[in-house]
């Protein structure tokens, strides 16, 4: 059995809460070079555990679904779905980071197609939202390879780390 295929998504819950926060320290540096820096209280003990139980609620009412990737018992990667719209749309956002360590190894791939794998089945949703931010070509490529594609492009539409960036916009449906 390969390592990729070892991979295992399950819900956050408080037996997770110091794992986490050494996850998310362990690779602070490495996230903020994609997504906006945090704010310090939030690498907290308290903060993870509120944020573990928030996760928990919007669960519960069907407003989002996070999800942690675990290899051999260590977390190698988050993933989540967010803004879940019902009903009519039945959608969501997909979002997804991986440990500085875990990269370029087919992590990212394998997540999301876990991920797919609950979205699409237990949770009914049709479509899924992602987007990403030039330059991060590679993960428009993990989203390929799990049949994403590209439906279009703002430019200049966030402004990160001192300069106006543009967004990539995938969408993949059910099939």
């Amino acid at each position: 059995m390969t390592a990729i295929s070892r991979l295992q998504l399950h819900a956050p819950t408080a037996a997770d809460t110091h794992d986490l926060l050494a996850f998310e320290v362990e690779n602070r540096a490495h996230f903020e070079t994609w997504v906006t820096a945090r704010a310090q209280s939030y690498y907290e003990l308290d903060a993870v555990a509120a944020m573990i139980e928030q996760a928990q609620r919007e669960r519960e009412q069907d407003q989002s679904y996070q999800f942690l990737a675990r290899l051999d018992g260590q977390i190698v990667g988050r993933v989540n779905l967010t803004a879940v719209t019902r009903p009519y749309f039945n959608k969501a956002q997909l979002g997804y980071r991986i440990g500085a360590q875990f990269g370029g190894r087919g992590y990212a791939s394998r997540l999301v197609a876990l991920l797919l794998e609950q979205a699409f089945g237990p949770l009914d949703l049709w479509r899924l939202e992602a987007t990403v931010r030039l330059p991060n070509l590679a993960s428009a490529k993990v989203l390929q390879r799990n049949g994403f594609h590209q439906y279009g492009t703002s430019e200049q539409a966030m402004y990160f780390d001192g300069a106006w960036r543009d967004l990539l916009y995938f969408e993949r449906r059910k099939a």
